[in-house]
């Protein structure tokens, strides 16, 4: 077996089951991984005897960026592209005029975003680094199913009990209170519910809470982003018979109803909002009022019509 670092979601269940008081070989067990690697990251970032799994991937991030080697990067030939730069000469402009065949204007790029080229203000560039993909901070994808093996039914929104799923936060630094949110794809019909924090834990039980309220066959598949809170996944795919698939980083689009249902309750609930503080009362009527809109994509029926109509074909 090859050597894999360890992923966002792979740090999440270990702090889960670490606050469970699980022992580090049972840790290692579920996560399929060496008692050591447990060991070793639990004793580089623990403090005090608490893990937190949000701060062990930051602390990764930061010691991967200072490790791997430069290439041919110098202090010399940083100076004479800094200069270039500095005259809104484009990456590509310098290595066409100056060092074609030598090292490539990607590499330039990467210079400017590691800090090692004008130190990585981005406004010497010309889209001023905007056209830059996000760095992904959640661990490659090397766990879960991919959304790319879920099946086309699903997809095109044909049969009935598929679901996306996320989470909505509280402005930061206001409360830990969030929601978690359903929609069901082919009805679009929206739930949301309250959560004391954005946790693995606090997501599982409230996916099993919907899951329990709903027939048999109403729940089959989830779409997920790659936050910590679906950490929980392995846990209600082995109790549940929910599937569980994963979207790609940055694509909001793959999960494109939940994001529109989620801007639909920010009309209720701004960012600022502390969600702590939402009353149950609250809550149930914003989502009275956006399930009971008529929908084009339903031929003008609403979400609740639409889906109590499939509930109806369960029973």
């Amino acid at each position: 077996m090859s050597y894999k670092h360890l992923t966002t979601f792979e740090r999440a269940r270990i702090e889960t089951l670490y606050d469970q008081g699980k022992s580090i070989r049972t840790i290692a067990e579920k996560l399929e991984r060496s008692p050591s690697t447990i060991s070793r990251e639990l004793k580089r970032n623990s403090q005090r005897g608490l893990y937190q799994s949000e701060k062990a991937q930051e602390n990764y991030n930061e010691r991967r960026l200072n490790c791997g080697r430069i290439g041919k990067w110098s202090l010399e030939l940083a100076e004479v592209i800094n200069e270039k730069l500095v005259l809104t000469w484009s990456p590509e402009q310098i290595v066409g005029r100056l060092f074609q065949g030598s090292i490539s204007f990607k590499t330039i790029y990467r210079w400017i975003y590691q800090g090692l080229l004008v130190e990585q203000d981005l406004n010497v560039l010309r889209h001023k680094g905007k056209r830059q993909k996000p760095q992904e901070t959640r661990g490659r994808f090397n766990v879960g199913t991919s959304i790319t093996e879920r099946p086309k039914a699903v997809r095109k929104r044909e049969t009935f009990g598929h679901w996306e799923l996320d989470s909505v936060v509280s402005s930061r630094g206001k409360s830990k209170g969030c929601f978690a949110t359903f929609v069901e794809r082919k009805t679009r019909w929206y739930i949301a519910l309250k959560m004391s924090n954005r946790s693995a834990t606090s997501m599982e039980q409230a996916i099993r809470t919907l899951n329990g309220q709903l027939p048999s066959g109403a729940f089959q598949t989830a779409t997920v982003d790659r936050g910590k809170e679906f950490a929980c996944y392995s846990a209600i795919e082995q109790d549940t018979d929910i599937q569980v698939y994963f979207a790609d980083p940055y694509s909001s689009w793959q999960r494109g109803s939940n994001e529109n249902a989620n801007g639909l309750l920010r009309e209720f609930f701004p960012k600022k909002t502390d969600l702590a503080k939402v009353s149950d009362k609250e809550l149930e009527n914003a989502l009275s009022l956006i399930n009971n809109r008529p929908r084009k994509c339903l031929n003008w029926k609403t979400t609740h019509e639409a889906f109590q109509e499939e509930l109806l074909r369960l029973i």
